[in-house]
């Protein structure tokens, strides 16, 4: 009972891991692609997502990304 309990939390564990890994991979691969080249922010933000991982893509989804899109629908 206690060894298929392990199991599970290790496979949860490597699932909330894989997600957060696609999310910091989908994160850097928007900011690189439709990020404004104008200035430095492109550079800025990928410095951002990389050395901050998970912390600076949720940063940067729930930070940047609405204003970025709100900016290229005016």
């Amino acid at each position: 009972m206690i060894e298929s309990v392990g199991i599970v939390f290790v496979g949860l564990v490597l699932l909330i891991v894989l997600a957060l890994f696609v999310f910091w991979i989908w994160m850097l691969i928007e900011c690189a692609t439709r990020e404004s080249d104008t200035g430095n922010t492109k550079l800025v933000w990928i410095l951002v997502i990389l050395f901050a991982h998970f912390i600076g893509a949720a940063v940067y989804f729930f930070a940047r990304r609405p204003q970025r899109i709100a900016e290229l629908r005016r």
